[in-house]
């Protein structure tokens, strides 16, 4: 079978919206060259350091690859692909250089060329990422381990957005807490905090595809006595009252539904949110601050940031 490479030179913003259009679009995995992977001080804890090829990456901004079947749909695929990546003009996503080339390659090829790029990342104290086809061994007793299969969709969650929501998580969840995931993606998330000892998890999103991936993903990581994933957008229709809600997705989404968040928090209950890049990061954080959370803590990564935001314990009465 042969397979058509669609190769998008675009942003470090402009990343996770670009994949989110290829998954949608029947891509069976993307491929992320990010030359700030080269200068990255990468963790030495799991005794294997891999060698990057320079000449896989751009010199300037991120390059974002998918592979489609070659049919005779091809063509309108790829067309509406470009229709929906000039969309995201329109929610000020900086797109740099825009530049979308399609080339041909057979399926020996892209079975094993995208699986170069993944390989075992610790990504917070206790939780390492690995995908599915690697061999791994815990290097402490404590240590917790999701296993993705970044062929399923959405990548392997090292991304700085994702490595973030997970730090996040690690520091502001409790044993026991229930938790609502929004754009689940993945399921990485969902899967962190069940790990982490969530009693329940509300895996959300809008897209299809995502949810049955999640779905595959919890089941690889044998959460799915705990993690309930559901075709949703947002908030919308959700009732009950949980302990922390957290959301890897754009600024301008988060600016949609973060009253929504702090209507269905408990007194006390915390909003994670990540996928802002640093130009957007005051806006949200007012945001957040005019609909009554305190900010507990910013992280930053790159050019990334996420916020760990509190609902108070007690109403202020005016």
């Amino acid at each position: 079978m042969k397979w058509s490479e669609i190769s998008i030179h675009t942003t470090q913003e402009a990343v996770e919206p670009i994949s989110n259009i290829l998954h949608e679009s029947g891509a069976s995995g993307v491929v992320i060259e990010d030359p700030q992977d080269l200068v990255k001080v990468w963790d030495t804890s799991l005794g294997e350091i891999y060698q990057l090829n320079p000449d896989d990456y751009p010199d300037e901004g991120v390059i974002v690859k998918a592979y489609l079947p070659v049919n005779s749909f091809l063509g309108e695929t790829v067309d509406e692909i470009k229709e929906a990546i000039n969309g995201l003009l329109l929610y000020d996503i900086d797109l740099g250089h825009n530049k979308i080339t399609i080339s041909e390659v057979h399926e020996e090829e892209w079975a094993t060329a995208w699986k170069k790029y993944y390989k075992p990342v610790k990504i917070s104290e206790r939780i390492t990422i690995i995908p599915t086809w690697e061999e791994y061994e815990k290097v402490s007793t404590d240590e917790l381990i999701v296993e993705l299969d970044p062929g399923m969709a959405f990548g392997t969650g090292t991304h700085p957005t994702t490595v973030m929501c997970i730090q996040a998580l690690e520091k502001s969840m409790s044993e026991g807490d229930d938790v609502i995931d929004v754009g689940t993606g993945s399921g990485v998330l969902s899967i962190a905090a069940a790990k982490l000892g969530a009693k329940s998890v509300y895996a959300l999103d809008l897209d299809e595809v995502a949810v049955k991936s999640a779905r595959l993903n919890i089941k690889l990581n044998k959460c799915h006595d705990r993690i309930q994933v559901r075709q949703n957008n947002l908030l919308d229709q959700v009732e009950g009252q949980v302990d922390l809600i957290v959301a890897n997705i754009l600024a301008e989404i988060i600016l949609r539904f973060d009253q929504q968040a702090f209507e269905l928090l408990n007194p006390g209950g915390k909003f994670v949110v990540s996928g802002i890049i640093k130009g957007k990061k005051e806006e949200v954080k007012q945001s957040l601050i005019q609909n009554g959370f305190l900010i507990d803590e910013t992280l930053l990564m790159e050019d990334w940031v996420a916020f760990i935001a509190r609902k108070p314990a007690k109403q202020v009465m005016s």
